[in-house]
């Protein structure tokens, strides 16, 4: 891919809050899944289960703990997305947890952001919309989707069709020199 066409891709990706109830195609779904399978990760431990919730009933048990209540209006539109995928975080295998510990960094989280924003380039190239959160009753997720106690649900993305005009927002980001410099920190 030429590398122009790959930035105008990536400024084509952006978090849909407003979703249609055109169901997503389970082949669409399992490439997004496969793309986030073949992502990168810290001594290839693929520290990450992706668990696809299109039960409707479910799904909407699962929104319920997603907002913020009433007066933050936030996370309401999970609801409306046909799919929501819980991304779970795994142990790591013994190198990677050995290199977390004596570099003090965490692969895990590392690993679980790569390939989940994998799934939604994946998701994107579909003609599918995806917002990833962080923001929901961990807890309450858990025991809906029954993930052991020892595990982590680190995000879920919604994913579906944008609803119909949903318009293509400009990226409000930082200036270049904000967010890099050579050689040295600046």
């Amino acid at each position: 891919m030429e590398a122009k066409l790959f930035l105008d891709f990536l400024n084509e990706r952006q978090s849909v809050r407003a979703y249609s109830d055109a169901p997503v195609e389970a082949e669409k779904l399992e490439r997004c899944l496969e793309a986030a399978r073949i992502s990168p990760s810290a001594c290839n431990a693929q520290p990450w289960k992706f668990i696809v919730v299109d039960n409707p009933e479910l799904k909407d048990r699962i929104a319920t703990h997603t907002t913020a209540g009433r007066l933050v209006p936030m996370n309401h539109f999970t609801r409306q997305a046909p799919v929501l995928v819980v991304v779970v975080r795994e142990n790591p295998n013994f190198t990677s947890k050995i290199g977390s510990v004596i570099k003090d960094k965490p692969y895990t989280l590392m690993d679980v952001g790569m390939a989940s924003l994998q799934f939604c380039l994946q998701a994107t190239a579909e003609g599918l919309g995806t917002c990833i959160m962080g923001w929901f009753n961990e807890k309450k997720v858990k025991e809906l989707l029954k993930i052991p106690r020892s595990k982590r649900a680190e995000l879920i993305i919604t994913l579906g069709y944008a609803a119909e005009g949903y318009p293509l927002r400009p990226k409000i980001r930082k200036k270049p020199t904000e967010i890099s410099s050579y050689n040295q920190y600046s």
